[in-house]
Parts: structure tokens; C-alpha cells; sequence
């Protein structure tokens, strides 16, 4: 039986704060680097409350100099993986 992936979004959340603190970065920072006209959409992926599209994760890794499956977490049989 194939498992099915299933992304932690809390942990995700957790996980892109942490990428962008080591990346030297503000909130705004990001939001410039976007061209977000307000903060939410960031507020939301770290919060866990909202993930990424996928041109925005591709963005994401370039900014944080990793792959995509460095920013995303999966749950596996109820425990978390942390690709990075």
C-alpha cells in the first residue's frame, strides 16, 4: 500500500520563520522581494494557516538557498520529518 504524503502545515510555518531568521531576513523583506502589498500572505505560511503556491515555494528556496523539500514538512505515520 502507497502511503500518501501529507504536508504538517504548522511545522511548515515553524520551518519557513526559521529559514527566513537564518537568512537574515524581516517579513518585509520578503514582502519587497514578493512585491506583496501587505505582509499577510507571509504572516499566513508561518502561521501554518496557509502554504505557498508553487511558484512562490520555487522563489522561496532560491531566497533561502535550498531545495523546496528543505521548506516543506511531512507527517509520517503521526511522527514529523524535517528534510533539512
Amino acid at each position: 500500500m502507497n502511503r500518501i504524503p501529507v504536508i504538517d502545515l504548522t511545522a511548515t510555518g515553524i520551518n519557513i520563520a526559521r529559514l527566513r531568521v537564518n537568512a537574515g531576513l524581516t517579513v518585509k523583506d520578503l514582502q519587497d522581494i514578493f512585491g506583496f502589498s501587505t505582509p499577510q500572505a507571509i504572516y499566513k505560511w508561518q502561521r501554518g494557516t496557509a502554504l505557498p503556491t508553487v511558484d512562490n515555494l520555487v522563489v522561496l528556496a532560491a531566497v533561502f538557498g535550498v531545495r523546496i523539500e528543505d521548506i516543506l514538512i511531512f507527517q509520517d505515520d503521526g511522527t514529523i520529518r524535517i528534510s533539512a
